[in-house]
């Protein structure tokens, strides 16, 4: 993968994940942050939205997947949008895909809990 990424910090979405039935039947909201690597020399020269991976369509994508099933795993829903992101445009070469809850349900005091996953168009 080329070291040029477009970088998407902090996506809020809400999605239907957990392991616990009541954590997959009402919506929660959820975090994402997205390291999309591309070759990004066209845009930087052009200053032409075509020449580069459109960073909206692709939360218009993360959003939908993230809404799309209820899951009982954040890895599970990780490796949905690291497919689906992939599948966008085919100039991107590869991504990282964070995904946080940002209410998990334990008895602590945590901010979040997430897993992060490093996908490219020729495997994990």
């Amino acid at each position: 993968m080329t070291g040029e990424r477009v970088e998407l910090r902090g996506l809020r979405v809400l999605g239907r994940c957990g392991a616990e039935l009541a954590e997959r039947t009402v919506p929660q909201p959820l975090e994402i942050d997205l390291d999309v690597a591309a070759d990004l020399a066209a845009a930087a020269t052009s200053d032409e939205l075509a020449d580069t991976v459109d960073y909206g369509a692709v939360c218009d994508t993360v959003a939908r997947v993230a809404a799309a099933d209820a899951v009982a795993l954040l890895e599970h829903l990780a490796e949905a949008v690291a497919q689906a992101v992939l599948a966008a445009d085919e100039r991107i070469e590869g991504v990282v895909v964070t995904v946080r809850k940002l209410r998990p349900p334990v008895p602590h005091d945590l901010a979040s809990a997430g897993v992060r996953m490093v996908r490219s168009r020729t495997g994990p």
